[in-house]
């Protein structure tokens, strides 16, 4: 932004901020955004530097300053909300998960002592419960859900 931008908040946008602050209910970001809001807000007569208000609220100067530049863009909410994040969404659910850890707690093959991930993954595989998946793949979701090998 090269230059400070001064931003001003009506009295409205104060009392959302305050209310947001005061209630405690809010997520820890929305939280600390609010209170980088109202410590920037010079309609108060209060002329903070940023890094006043970064050590204030405990954050670095250039959140102060992405705050500030998404408040000016796109108003309130815009600088209190995250964009989202991109990326693809997570190819195994809960159900593809929760037949993975059924199947592991059944019986294993004919000729097998018990299930490894290998034939884990291949008997989600051939069951069609999905179009591919790694031995690894079935390590990282049978460690998340801290189920037993089974057997």
């Amino acid at each position: 932004m090269g230059k400070h931008t001064p931003i001003e908040r009506t009295s409205e946008e104060r009392t959302e901020l305050e209310q947001l602050i005061r209630t405690g209910n809010a997520p820890a970001r929305p939280h600390t955004r609010a209170r980088i809001l109202l410590l920037s807000d010079r309609s108060q007569g209060q002329k903070r530097t940023d890094q006043e208000v970064a050590d204030a609220v405990l954050c670095s100067r250039r959140t102060v300053m992405n705050v500030r530049r998404r408040f000016l863009s796109g108003g309130l909410q815009a600088a209190l909300s995250d964009k989202g994040w991109p990326g693809a969404p997570p190819k195994f659910t809960g159900e593809v998960e929760t037949k993975l850890t059924m199947l592991a707690c059944s019986e294993p093959p004919a000729g097998a002592a018990r299930w490894t991930l290998r034939l884990l993954a291949d008997k989600m595989v051939e069951l069609h419960y999905v179009d591919s998946m790694s031995h690894g793949t079935v390590g990282e979701i049978r460690k998340k859900t801290k189920s037993s090998r089974g057997g």
